[in-house]
């Protein structure tokens, strides 16, 4: 019989043996059987007389534990037997086994303790792993762990992978070996698909309400209605109550969050009634429900995202992979012809994703480091995985293990860590049952965890106007308007809570279950989300890490100082506290623990203007303990003014006229003799401070202290005494003229310093002045006697030789009283005017 991939598609009554035949000979094989081949309850109990099993049993993975439930039930119908006996299950929290138990059916998380207690699965002669398309992140641990346990310690332990929308070859190579690729083609019947995408504008529900209505009008059988999330399955069967459709079909719920009675009562078929399940994704694999013939299929699912950014996981509403949509499709025709209503077009199928994004890629790993941690490993790239882990989430969740005390220095699973990993809920969950209990609040610890890892209790409009966590605590414990919650999930959250309290043992004590401790247990399982209430009279908070987030409505819970926050919604603006319990400064600080810092700061502060020395106890971003620190060294504010000085530039030193020449003649120093003369630009000045500023700050803390520096004794100090006094003669501040006056010069341009002076005190003066030692010839400004440019030159000679002249024409009768001769060479020079009369 044909077991290579690519051969045609088996009878499902030949499915079976080629099945057995296939790990007769190899240790692992892959199984596609669409809905309807029975693949879950057929194999089982078909593999159980292989000579291979040798008494072993038989393990079956399911995503869920309905799923889990109801094959190990229908299986054991098959035997004519109770569940418990050859066929039972184990879930969190139920076993149904027994020593004659040789397949059982078991929730993926389960398959994952049961490899930490026993690595080498002793007395498991083959593992299940059922609809594995969907791709859970337990499912991928399960499967590398188990392939791990094969290679190192079973050779004999066989594995088969079943599904019905499977991508075979990675899986195939996965396994190892050439496994066998097993193809059913099943007995499913012919399924007709409507099209009917709803108007733009019509809600998901009211379009959901009216297909039903449709359908129950020209069909027959039970509907199976696909809708994502619990909250979109009321709100249908509230449309459907107020119109209800031809018939009076009974409306039934089905998702993960019923009762097991409930569940039962809903996957009961019904002889006498019509029925229309509304189901979240939990009904699209591995659960029948034998009467359905029509399907009506939102295209919507909840899908849990995390963000690295927030720390935060969400559920959201996405649109189905096209594999989803064919196994809903696929659940209309598992007993008789049927109708799939898709509410979306065909155009919109043709864009949808192949499949669902593998959540080990998405999804927060700290579950899976643990995991890891408690099985030794180190280095998650030495399993055999469907898609590595990422790193960078590998690692956050690492840290946040490191935070809860979960993983020690080394990376390796403390003692508290494999406690938590025992308890099978969330790490940051069973912290905090845990943590609580040993602070003798184990009752409390239970109910805070429960009530965490379910839906909000309080009906919506209840929970908009109450984020406090203590509400629901009241609420677990009978107190409280009962109006305002969820029956269901109040009762799910006391039967969870209960299950964790067992699981806690006699010795966990309840020396205070005091709800007013809320706030310190909620920080302990997440010591990030601890937040400060700001200034003013808005109940807004700052987070941990520096980001805000805000109370929905005002409520008593808003004037907290602090806040332990649970649930909020990450958005990037401002977040939405959804769920917190108020918190005191000292269960703050026991929940950070060596995340608080003592630090003393000295720093420039924009509101004093001045520098400003504090001591500070502060968690992330949060300051608990702010006082003046009064013994701040000298250095340190020196330093922190000069950093001021460095964010405004050299231009808030007090530049007075002095400073301002002695810095340009040492500009002109340094642009013609470099050496020994330092850049004085202000770019150079800013980059040097260190040097020539910072010995001067002494005892100063504002900008306005500033104003006491002596800058022109600054900059000279930068000289050695040899450049000093060289500098005169480099750059001298004055040049005499002719006339015995001593006038200024100018070097704002390096290149061209400039001597301005009035005409008649240079008259006699034969060649230009120069400086830097003769080198560079000043640029005279010839002023008239009223100190107005007449002429500008660098070549005096040539002056008095022809310009002079038209100068002379041009003022003399301007300025009769001044000295217009006629040979300026020998002239005497003058800085007078004639007297009067003369």
């Amino acid at each position: 019989m044909p077991l290579l991939r690519g051969a045609p598609p088996l009878p499902i009554d030949a499915v079976l043996p080629a099945l057995r035949d296939a790990l007769a000979r190899q240790c692992g094989a892959v199984l596609v059987a669409p809905p309807g081949a029975g693949k879950t309850t057929r194999v089982p109990l078909d593999l159980l007389d292989a000579d291979w099993t040798a008494g072993g049993r038989i393990l079956v993975l399911e995503p869920r534990r309905l799923a889990a439930r109801a094959a190990a039930t229908q299986m054991a119908r098959l035997l004519g037997e109770e569940v418990g006996r050859t066929v039972g299950y184990r879930v969190r929290h139920e076993s149904r086994v027994g020593a004659r138990t040789r397949v059982e059916v078991v929730t993926e998380g389960i398959l994952t303790r049961m490899v930490q207690h026993d690595p080498s699965l002793e007395g498991v002669a083959a593992v299940l792993f059922d609809e594995f398309h969907e791709r859970h992140l337990t499912a991928d641990l399960g499967l590398a762990l188990t392939l791990e346990a094969r290679a190192v310690l079973r050779e004999d332990l066989r594995i088969v992978v079943m599904s019905a929308t499977l991508e075979t070859e990675p899986v195939a190579r996965l396994l190892g070996d050439d496994a066998p690729v097993i193809v059913s083609e099943g007995r499913q019947f012919p399924v007709e698909t409507r099209w009917r995408p709803p108007r733009d504008g019509v809600p998901v529900p009211l379009a959901v309400a009216a297909a039903v209505r449709e359908a129950c009008a020209d069909t027959t059988g039970d509907l199976l209605v696909f809708l994502p999330g619990i909250a979109d399955l009321h709100r249908v069967r509230g449309a459907l109550s107020e119109s209800p459709p031809v018939g009076d079909p009974e409306v039934l719920l089905l998702h993960g969050g019923l009762t097991l009675a409930e569940q039962d009562l809903v996957l009961r078929p019904s002889a006498a009634h019509r029925r229309v399940v509304l189901s979240t994704a939990i009904a699209e694999s591995s659960v029948t429900l034998e009467g359905v013939r029509v399907v009506v299929d939102g295209g919507l699912a909840r899908v849990p995202r995390f963000s690295p950014r927030s720390g935060m996981t969400r559920l959201e509403t996405t649109r189905v992979s096209r594999a989803s949509a064919d196994q809903r499709r696929g659940r209309a025709g598992r007993v008789a012809p049927g109708v799939c209503v898709r509410l979306w077009g065909e155009g919109t199928h043709a864009s949808l994703p192949a499949r669902a994004v593998p959540e080990v890629l998405e999804a927060d790993l700290a579950p899976l480091a643990l995991e890891l941690a408690c099985a030794g490993i180190a280095d998650p790239g030495s399993l055999r995985w469907m898609d590595l882990p990422p790193a960078g989430a590998l690692q956050q969740g690492r840290a946040l293990l490191a935070d809860l005390g979960a993983l020690d220095a080394e990376g390796r699973a403390t003692s508290h860590g494999r406690a938590m990993a025992a308890l099978g809920v969330a790490p940051r969950l069973a912290h905090l049952v845990l943590a609580g209990a040993a602070r003798g609040c184990a009752t409390l610890s239970c109910e805070l965890a429960a009530l965490l890892a379910e839906r909000d209790v309080l009906r919506r409009d209840a929970s908009e106007h109450d984020s406090d966590v203590r509400s629901r605590i009241d609420a677990v414990r009978g107190r409280g308007a009962s109006a305002d919650v969820d029956r269901g999930r109040l009762e799910r959250v006391r039967q969870e809570a209960r299950a964790l309290r067992r699981s806690l043992g006699a010795e966990a004590h309840d020396a205070d279950d005091d709800p007013a401790r809320a706030g310190a247990l909620v920080a302990l399982a997440y010591p990030d989300r601890v937040a400060q209430r700001r200034p003013g009279d808005a109940p807004r908070f700052l987070l941990r890490n520096g980001r805000g987030a805000r109370l929905p409505t005002a409520q008593p819970l808003g004037s907290a100082p602090y806040l332990a926050i649970a649930d909020l919604d990450g958005d990037p603006a401002e977040s939405r506290i959804w769920l917190a319990a108020p918190l005191d400064e000292e269960a703050l600080r026991a929940a950070v623990g060596t995340a608080l810092v003592r630090e003393r700061i000295v720093a420039w502060d924009d509101a004093t203007e001045a520098v400003r020395a504090v001591e500070r106890e502060r968690v992330g971003a949060l300051v608990l303990v702010e006082r003046p620190f009064r013994n701040a060294d000298d250095a340190l504010i020196a330093e922190a003014l000069l950093a001021r000085v460095g964010v405004l530039g050299v231009t808030a030193l007090p530049w007075r006229e002095p400073a301002l020449r002695l810095r340009e003649r040492l500009a002109f120093a340094h642009r013609h003799f470099a050496d020994g003369y330092p850049d004085v630009s202000d770019a150079a000045l800013l980059g040097t401070l260190g040097e020539w500023l910072a010995p001067a700050l002494a005892g100063m803390r504002r900008l306005a202290d500033l104003s006491r520096l002596d800058l022109p004794a600054l900059l000279l100090d930068r000289l050695d005494w040899p450049a000093r006094q060289r500098l005169e003669s480099l750059a001298p501040t004055h040049i005499e003229v002719p006339s015995g006056s001593r006038i200024a010069v100018d070097y704002a341009e390096p290149d061209a310093p400039v001597l301005a002076v009035r005409l008649q005190e240079v008259f006699g003066l034969r060649e230009t002045p120069r400086v830097a030692e003769g080198r560079v010839p000043l640029t005279l400004h010839l002023l008239s006697p009223a100190h107005r440019p007449v002429q500008v030159t660098r070549d005096l000679a040539s002056f008095w030789r022809t310009g002079y002249f038209d100068v002379r024409r041009d003022l003399k009768g301007r300025y009769p009283r001044h000295a217009w001769p006629d040979d300026p060479l020998t002239a005497p020079p003058t800085r007078r005017v004639k007297p009067r009369g003369r």
